[in-house]
């Protein structure tokens, strides 16, 4: 049985917002402390979300994320973005706030991951062929020589840890679920055109639309 009683959430910050990622934070802490972690477990994740509205770096905040830890099978987790962290091989990512902020409150299970992933890759195309150049949030290059949101070093989700964090997210439980769960809607995308997974859809924008959602994004036209 799932650890997190859904019931109880409520909405407590926008997506990437520190109240955002100290809640979740906490919900991964609980749900991973409920299994039994080997203790030769180093592994970590974290969410680095560039350009970020400045409403959400108040307080001296350098990143707008959060990171989950384990280190010898010991569980942390925090809102922001440590060095210790992303030492460690796992699931690191870093896009843009406004990329994927909006489709991060959508509630699902492994399809609606898959319809929001294929949604993604129309908007990034669309992005590409609007801009007339690759790579456009200038990603990093990994060791295969491709763009990646992906960040080095990346390593395997734990066994352990994938199923705790998952757990029943086909009935709207799991981290994911209960991170939407926490998550407030944000003013940038009230009237934008969107799929039904959130994700923004370029193509039918306006012009003026267009370029406030790409300077969102930290392009530069």
């Amino acid at each position: 049985m799932p650890v997190i009683d859904m019931s109880e959430l409520e909405p407590v910050g926008e997506f990437g917002s520190k109240e955002w990622g100290e809640a979740c934070a906490e919900a991964s802490i609980k749900m991973l402390e409920a299994v039994e972690l080997p203790q030769s477990t180093n592994w970590a994740f974290t969410e680095d979300y560039t350009f970020p509205p400045k409403r959400l770096m108040r307080g001296g905040r350098t990143h707008s994320g959060y990171y989950i830890m384990v280190k010898n099978g010991k569980v942390s987790a925090a809102d922001g973005i440590i060095k210790e962290a992303l030492s460690l091989p796992g699931f690191h990512v870093q896009l843009p706030w406004a990329y994927i902020a909006n489709q991060s409150g959508t509630l699902y299970g492994k399809e609606g991951q898959l319809r929001r992933s294929q949604d993604e890759a129309v908007l990034m195309a669309s992005i590409v062929e609007y801009l007339g150049r690759d790579n456009p949030f200038k990603l990093p290059i990994n060791g295969k020589g491709e763009a990646s949101y992906m960040l080095e070093p990346v390593g395997p989700w734990p066994k352990e840890v994938g199923m705790a964090v998952a757990e029943g997210s086909e009935e709207g439980n799991g981290l994911h679920n209960v991170a939407a769960t926490l998550q407030q809607k944000s003013p940038e995308f009230e009237g934008l055109p969107v799929t039904e997974m959130g994700v923004p859809i370029l193509t039918d924008m306006t012009d003026e639309q267009k370029v406030t959602f790409l300077s969102l994004c930290g392009i530069e036209l």
